[in-house]
């Protein structure tokens, strides 16, 4: 069988003024100090693709409009809801506050592997990722409802934070939107 790329035409994408209407994943990513202005952009990015409700910004975590926020966003900082809280656990007392379960998602005692996470589809959730060196802070981590952490099997002992951040999104989105009942021809 062979197969034809789409054209960007044919993905009937929504515009910026349509995705703010439209209903969003009930998950709000928090970013601990991210440093890499790049990986911001890709958070933002990833946010837009799985129509997630915002992204919370602390610490030393940039704010757009920035060209390096911009270089790998490609506009997911203007269709995604964001704020800043000069600390992460400013944001996740102000979660917590608003009826979210909020996860770190940090190698920890008694973290909950990703592929034995349950989310419950009527709930709100918030995901931390942390810094690229140092992580979740411990005090951010202590406030968290608990912590995800995504099996690994090499020699590394963590991934980029843009990646971990489209990895456990996809996880949640999976299980938070309904598949596709085969009995109606793959309409949902």
């Amino acid at each position: 069988m062979r197969m034809r790329k789409l054209r960007t035409i044919e993905m009937n994408r929504l515009t910026v003024d349509e995705f703010k209407a439209s209903e969003k994943l009930p998950v709000v990513v928090v970013l601990d100090d991210v440093r890499s202005l790049y990986n911001v952009g890709s958070v933002f990015r990833t946010g837009d693709a799985f129509r997630v409700e915002a992204v919370f910004l602390c610490g030393i975590t940039a704010c757009p409009p920035h060209p390096e926020i911009h270089k790998t966003a490609l506009g997911g900082e203007d269709s995604v809801e964001w704020r800043y809280f000069a600390t992460a656990r400013e944001a996740v007392a102000y979660l917590q506050e608003k009826g979210y379960q909020v996860y770190a998602v940090e190698q920890a005692e008694g973290s909950t592997m990703l592929q034995d996470l349950h989310v419950d589809p009527r709930g709100y959730y918030a995901v931390v990722f942390g810094n690229e060196v140092k992580g979740v802070h411990q005090e951010v981590v202590d406030l968290c409802d608990g912590c995800i952490e995504i099996p690994q099997f090499g020699t590394k002992h963590s991934m980029n934070v843009s990646v971990t951040t489209g990895i456990v999104i996809w996880e949640m989105v999976r299980q938070l939107i309904p598949s596709p009942d085969p009995s109606k021809g793959g309409e949902v």
